[in-house]
């Protein structure tokens, strides 16, 4: 231990006497001397990690107090009074490469700002399922989408992706859970046991045109309701598909039950998304149109995501699939991640380093470096790799994030979205021109720092759902007729959107 303390104050007595310049330029001589250094002592090796991960800890703490002495009321006028910007770059001669064609080589450090935007567009696709989403515990559509899905994006504001939806999914599980984890507290609700899931949604001609081709994109809600909660906590290994690969049953349960007394889960959300990539594929195939798959979610919805491409790819030959994921969860074996690369399926796992969810399902035993025994190992079911690439986003880039733990907040995926906007490199800080909204960070959390005097947790329906009626009284209004779920409705926009895309 003496060794290591020498070596410690050794190396800070030397930087903190050089100019902040030098001693960047040294800091990094260290730790490349840490990372090659094979032939030091374990003592002096371990002093090195030491040594690093406190610079790390001062420079955090230096940025923070450096930026928290500035004017952040200044800044927040400044961005306030600058009209949000979504550049819409032309990529249609080289849209493959941007969908993992080459497993995006060259394109994220540093991130290629087209590619940026396209994430962003995704990731906000992917929020739409939660910003949408009804959990209210005294409505009667506790568990619904708050609106008929012609409606979505402009409730939401996201017209401008150029997407129009063509279909709800809706999920269920096997468990039945005591009444007082159930997701309503009123008695009689639209369904005992179904959430709505997602969705799937169709770019239109002007974005086809921009991204060249027809892009079908799937996505998937993260974890809100109890039972997902209970499903999400399930580690057994079931398998998937007709090979040895195995999936955590918990998220297979979401994926493929079905109660054929229930009036949203007669089929399951598999056979529901399944059945509409078919038609939707079909139709545009049939028009000439090269037509691309994106599948999209957060947390649990990062899992489904994938259960989704690995079926989609299967049954879909030559279709190019991508998945972009974020907080995604560790979800099979190894077999399971192989033939998802054999089927050639094409994922992007965006993740935030201090941000524990991409790390759990075993994460014990999570260790990449075990996958190197695999002729040993043969698979053993508590080996969960990841699949695809990874885009490691640091919150600590980022000046209006609070430092420390922050579990609930560093999962977000409106965190996820702001660390990927300010994103440049992983050697570069938080780009200065980052477009969005830095208040949203706080819709679900408490994370930017007080300074920026953004409430936490301030995402609400306005006064928790209640309205004035024609007397003054504070009642709880109903839903217009064409947003209340019900396999009637669901049927007839079914074929209003039909008969608009012509098939």
């Amino acid at each position: 231990m003496k060794a290591i303390q020498h070596t410690i104050n050794h190396h800070f007595t030397i930087t903190r006497r050089l100019p902040r310049p030098v001693r960047a330029r040294q800091e990094l001589l260290f730790d490349d001397t840490n990372r090659s250094s094979k032939a030091s002592n374990p003592a002096t090796r371990l002093a090195q990690s030491l040594t690093h991960m406190l610079h790390n800890q001062i420079e955090s703490i230096h940025t923070q107090k450096t930026l928290t002495q500035s004017n952040f009321s200044t800044i927040l006028e400044d961005k306030s009074n600058t009209p949000i910007s979504f550049p819409k770059d032309d990529i249609s001669n080289n849209w493959e490469e941007f969908h993992g064609a080459n497993n995006w080589d060259d394109l994220l450090d540093p991130i290629n700002p087209s590619l940026r935007q396209e994430l962003l567009k995704y990731g906000e696709l992917a929020q739409a399922t939660y910003d949408a989403f009804d959990y209210d515990p005294y409505s009667e559509y506790c568990g619904s989408c708050r609106y008929n899905r012609n409606k979505l994006f402009e409730k939401l504001s996201l017209t401008r992706h150029g997407y129009h939806v063509t279909k709800y999914i809706y999920a269920t599980s096997q468990i039945d859970l005591p009444r007082w984890l159930e997701k309503s507290q009123v008695a009689e609700t639209w369904s005992t046991h179904s959430n709505w899931m997602g969705f799937v949604a169709v770019s239109d001609d002007e974005e086809s045109c921009r991204i060249g081709r027809r892009d079908i994109v799937v996505s998937w809600r993260g974890t809100v309701s109890a039972s997902e909660w209970y499903e999400d906590f399930q580690r057994n290994l079931e398998t998937f598909g007709h090979g040895d690969a195995k999936v955590e049953e918990g998220f297979l349960s979401i994926y493929t039950t079905k109660f054929r007394s229930s009036r949203y889960n007669k089929s399951s959300a598999s056979e529901q998304v399944m059945q509409e990539l078919s038609k939707l594929i079909d139709f545009y195939k049939k028009r000439g149109e090269e037509v691309s798959l994106t599948i999209t979610g957060h947390s649990l919805g990062g899992a489904l995501a994938l259960l989704n491409a690995y079926e989609a790819a299967a049954i879909f030959v030559n279709l190019p699939v991508s998945v972009i994921s974020f907080a995604a969860p560790r979800i099979g074996n190894s077999v399971f991640r192989d033939e998802l690369h054999e089927l050639g399926v094409k994922i992007l796992r965006v993740v935030v380093k201090q941000d524990v969810v991409p790390w759990t399902a075993g994460m014990v035993f999570n260790n990449e470096s075990l996958q190197n025994f695999d002729e040993i190992t043969g698979g053993l079911q508590w080996i969960h790799p990841h699949a695809g690439v990874e885009l490691k986003l640091d919150a600590r880039a980022s000046p209006y994030l609070k430092r420390g733990l922050q579990l609930l907040g560093h999962h977000m995926l409106e965190t996820y979205l702001h660390l990927l906007d300010g994103y440049e490199s992983s050697k570069v800080p938080f780009r200065p021109d980052a477009t969005r909204d830095i208040a949203l960070v706080n819709k679900e959390c408490d994370l930017l720092i007080n300074e920026l005097r953004i409430p936490p947790r301030w995402y609400q329906v306005a006064n928790k759902g209640l309205v004035q009626n024609a007397y003054g009284r504070w009642v709880k209004p109903k839903r217009d007729p064409e947003d209340i779920p019900s396999p009637t409705s669901e049927s007839a926009n079914c074929n209003e959107m039909q008969s608009v895309l012509g098939y």
